[in-house]
């Protein structure tokens, strides 16, 4: 079964990028994704690691099961572990606790859906196909999920899935449609569509833990995919925690008053600041008298029955009141846009840390704890007011990396801590040779798990970014090359008066020097050798990836 998936993903294919504009379809050049079995010897330490061969489910040593928890926007500064200084996590930190905190994950492509093609295939987004969000990902193509499923697992994927296709690969699925909704959200399996009463991140671990306790095969190994929609915009936390923080003031990030001097134009030319960009009625919760007789409050409040109304109106009602009243401007009405904003997300992120923690008791009280490794990650980071911003997309540090932690019992050290350049395009991998199950020549990640077992071993120092959409937030496509201390960021194209113009902007962050990313060396004298080398690199990179030269917009 395995070699006759091998064959089928194998055969050549050629994608067409569409870039969203404005709700209409730009079409960009083709991308042709051609598949080459071996790397150049020069590659070696980017290459996948050496896969151990299948190991069947009735062995004397028997695979661990696999638990991934995955959710979206989580900024690994909005996590206690992570050493936050704006809340607490405490069952995210049990996993850290007991065993591998990654440091410096990053993400191929900072959105949403091309991060889930990555981890599925192991490919980046110009070989799996997926750019950027409202593409279709092609679900014919070889996926760890199916490689799991070839070597004797159970597998099962439940909450948001965001690839437009149904899911393959997957022996039960229950996912949201699109991005989803926070309350009463519909979702879609093999059976239909349906509705269901509460807050989605209840929703999807209870089908979780009722596959776990009624529908998975104790004889055989499982992997569980335990995918939430939060913490993604617009921030709607649930009952349990809409006064959460309600009497703090969070602390603000240090660039929250960024000017976008000393950087690329482009940079300044984004659609996401906080102080400008979000939308009050939907982002803010804040909606006028006049506004509250629109279609947009209906629309926002549909799903809301008559008691989630109510609790919604006394949590956010009393607050918005003292606003109006106060006509606050500049600086200070900044500030409270980032108090309310912060604190949502915040409070859709204590939903999530007590739903892993549900799932850990179950783990503990039906002792599965000792076979089974938990995951947990996000699809990227997320700016929670740095530079001025929310949302994702640039290379800049705090939407680029993306918390990664592992529990692997007998196996990881607990409270170890790893500072590794590592990717989403690891992932697959690494879950591959936990199972025991054979890897892809295809994949382009390598395995995690000589890390995890802290082996010495020759690892990647630079890692290649490429995010493509335009449209969204005005952000610039670019492509960029890091290391521990440097960013050398290539912006190639913008839309300009609703047109996409091809752009030949540079900017070099030194992180050493400048933690914050504020300002470009790129035109530093004392930088020229180091320039060089990053764009040496960067080209070795492209090189190693495949990643097609023809960037042109016509």
């Amino acid at each position: 079964m395995l070699i006759v998936l091998n064959w089928l993903t194998s055969l050549p294919l050629i994608w067409k990028q569409q870039i969203h504009l404005r709700g209409t379809l730009v079409l960009a050049s083709a991308f042709i994704a051609s598949m080459v079995a071996d790397f150049n010897s020069r590659a070696q330490c980017n290459q996948p690691s050496a896969t151990v061969p299948p190991v069947s489910a009735g062995s004397n040593s028997a695979p661990p099961n696999i638990v991934f928890i995955f959710s979206d926007d989580h900024a690994y500064q909005a996590i206690s572990a992570y050493d936050s200084k704006i809340n607490q996590t405490p069952n995210i930190d049990r996993l850290a606790n007991a065993g591998m905190r990654f440091d410096r994950c990053l993400v191929t492509n900072s959105i949403c859906g091309p991060s889930r093609a990555t981890i599925l295939t192991g490919k980046y987004s110009h070989l799996n196909g997926f750019f950027q969000n409202g593409n279709q990902f092609d679900g014919t193509q070889l996926t760890f999920p199916k490689m799991l499923q070839a070597a004797g697992y159970q597998t099962a994927l439940f909450g948001k899935w965001h690839l437009a296709s149904e899911p393959t690969g997957f022996d039960d699925w229950f996912v949201l449609p699109g991005q989803g909704e926070y309350y009463n959200p519909d979702f879609l399996s093999p059976t239909g569509r349906i509705r269901l009463a509460g807050y989605c991140t209840d929703i999807v671990t209870d089908r979780a833990l009722n596959w776990l306790d009624q529908q998975r095969d104790a004889q055989r190994p499982f992997l569980l995919m335990v995918q939430h929609k939060a913490p993604h915009r617009e921030w709607m936390p649930g009952p349990a925690h809409l006064e959460m923080y309600q009497d703090q003031e969070i602390p603000e990030p240090i660039s929250l008053f960024d000017d976008y001097s000393d950087r690329a134009p482009v940079v300044a030319d984004q659609t996401m600041t906080i102080k400008e960009h979000m939308r009050w009625g939907w982002d803010l919760k804040v909606w006028s008298e006049t506004e509250k007789a629109s279609e947009n409050y209906r629309r926002f409040f549909a799903r809301l029955d008559a008691e989630q109304k109510a609790q919604w109106d006394a949590a956010y009602e009393p607050e918005n009141q003292e606003l109006l009243a106060a006509e606050l401007d500049g600086e200070n009405l900044t500030r409270w846009k980032y108090q309310r904003y912060i604190k949502d997300y915040l409070r859709c992120i204590a939903s999530i840390d007590d739903n892993v923690g549900r799932i850990l008791d179950y783990i503990d009280e039906y002792d599965l704890a000792d076979n089974t490794v938990v995951i947990y990650a996000s699809d990227q980071g997320f700016y929670l007011g740095e530079h001025g911003w929310y949302d994702k997309r640039w290379i800049f540090e705090e939407s680029l990396r993306t918390p990664l932690v592992i529990r692997w019992p007998g196996v990881v050290e607990p409270e170890s801590v790893n500072s590794n350049i590592v990717s989403n395009l690891d992932f697959a991998q690494t879950i591959l040779e936990i199972a025991g199950a054979s890897g892809s020549e295809e994949m382009q990640g390598r395995s995690l798990v000589p890390l995890l077992k802290q082996e010495q071993v020759d690892w990647r120092d630079a890692f290649y970014y490429h995010y493509y959409e335009l449209g969204t937030h005005n952000v610039a496509a670019h492509e960029g090359v890091v290391t521990d201390r440097y960013k050398l960021i290539h912006y190639y194209a913008e839309l300009k008066n609703g047109q996409p113009r091809n752009l030949e902007d540079w900017n070099l962050m030194d992180r050493e020097r400048d933690p914050y990313e504020l300002k470009s060396y790129h035109d530093d004298p004392e930088y020229l050798e180091i320039r060089a080398e990053l764009s040496h690199e960067l080209q070795r990179l492209r090189e190693l990836y495949q990643v097609p030269s023809n960037r042109v917009f016509e």
